[in-house]
């Protein structure tokens, strides 16, 4: 990976080189690098997930890195929110798969884990049909964050809750299979998706003579 972390987002990295860092790197040397320091040009770009369908990640928006990996950074959800909304469908995460991430023993990040579904979340909680994208999503704590040019712990808080307004993306089409809905959910390749993205287009036309 690029030593130093700096570059632009749409820029190919030298020969040789390969963008894989550890979940560490991810939070420390980059996410908290965008929270407090957000006009420093970045090698992962910046996207907004709404208009992201995961297997659209593949044409460039995002940061290609080693084994297939697809990175950029958006705006953090709300918090509680579970479910993040896409044009074709929506990611969901896994309950109880989060993990917490260190360095040098201290807590600086959460790892939350979602994965892809095609179509809508129904009001009744009947999910989409399930495909095998996964997304890593991480989040900097806000204890990380700290102000030294404010005093009193409110101002403190509140300081750092203000830079806290990004998480990192991690994306990548798992071939194992994961949780689901439900038993009859189906699990859908990356060119299932692509021709069910076709046959839509195909249903908005008319052929009416």
């Amino acid at each position: 990976m690029d030593p130093d972390g700096s570059g632009h987002g749409d820029s190919n990295l030298p020969p040789g080189f390969h963008f894989f860092p550890s979940d560490e790197e991810l939070v420390v040397h980059f996410l908290r690098r965008k929270a407090t320091s957000p006009l420093l040009p970045n090698t992962i770009p910046t996207l907004q997930l709404r208009q992201c369908d995961p297997w659209n990640l593949i044409a460039g928006p995002a940061l290609e890195g080693g084994h297939k990996f697809w990175y950029f950074f958006a705006a953090r959800p709300e918090h509680g929110s579970t479910t993040r909304a896409t044009a074709s469908g929506y990611w969901e995460t896994v309950a109880g798969a989060d993990e917490i991430i260190s360095t040098a023993g201290d807590d600086v990040g959460v790892k939350k884990t979602l994965k892809y579904y095609l179509g809508q979340l129904s009001g009744g909680g009947e999910g989409g049909i399930r495909t095998n994208w996964v997304m890593h999503e991480y989040h900097l704590l806000d204890s990380v964050l700290s102000d030294r040019h404010r005093h009193g712990a409110c101002s403190r808080k509140r300081r750092q809750s203000e830079l806290n307004q990004w998480v990192l993306c991690r994306v990548h089409e798992s071939s194992t299979s994961g949780g689901s809905h439900g038993e009859d959910s189906k699990e859908l390749s990356c060119l299932d998706e692509v021709f069910l993205a076709l046959d839509d287009d195909l249903d908005e036309v008319s052929f009416g003579i």
